[in-house]
């Protein structure tokens, strides 16, 4: 009963990671194998080992293309906005081979920028924003601007 016990509590308390297991591993003597130690065959484990470094070089993989994309990002920022280039962020899109692309969602949003901005320097977009201004307004500005220039003229020289 108490052997039973002692195997139950020292079981408990290695699954908590607090120790315990020492008394147990000098009794078993000599399972220094990993794979015996995971409960798998030396073929298992192997396979295992092999499925744990794919995972891991996959995950490196789309991190090394998520840096590259946000340094891709930034690079066109850059270019957009007249700032200095970084060496960082090119050092960055040539790890990840130099095929990075923006995202599609900031793809798309970079394009109707762009349109935008095509729009508004267009001929198009230039009458549009005539239609938006106060006719009126512009009017009476010319008007008083031209009578200024009058006066100003009419005071200088004597023939008018």
């Amino acid at each position: 009963m108490a052997f039973l016990m002692k195997t139950m509590i020292s079981n408990q308390v290695k699954n908590l990671g607090l120790g315990g297991g020492s008394e147990e591993k000098k009794e078993e003597g000599g399972a220094s194998d990993p794979a015996a130690a995971r409960g798998m065959s030396r073929e298992e484990y192997e396979e295992y080992q092999k499925q744990i470094i794919e995972e891991k070089m996959e995950r490196d993989a789309a991190f090394t293309q998520k840096k590259a994309e946000r340094a891709c990002l930034r690079v066109h920022l850059r270019e957009k906005y007249r700032l200095p280039k970084s060496e960082m962020d090119e050092n960055q899109i040539q790890m990840a081979g130099d095929d990075v692309d923006l995202p599609e969602d900031l793809r798309k949003m970079v394009d109707e920028d762009q349109e935008e901005e095509e729009d508004k320097d267009s001929i198009l977009g230039q009458l549009q924003n005539l239609q938006n201004m106060d006719l009126d307004a512009i009017k009476e500005k010319a008007q008083a601007t031209f009578s200024e220039i009058k006066q100003t003229a009419e005071q200088k020289c004597a023939v008018m």
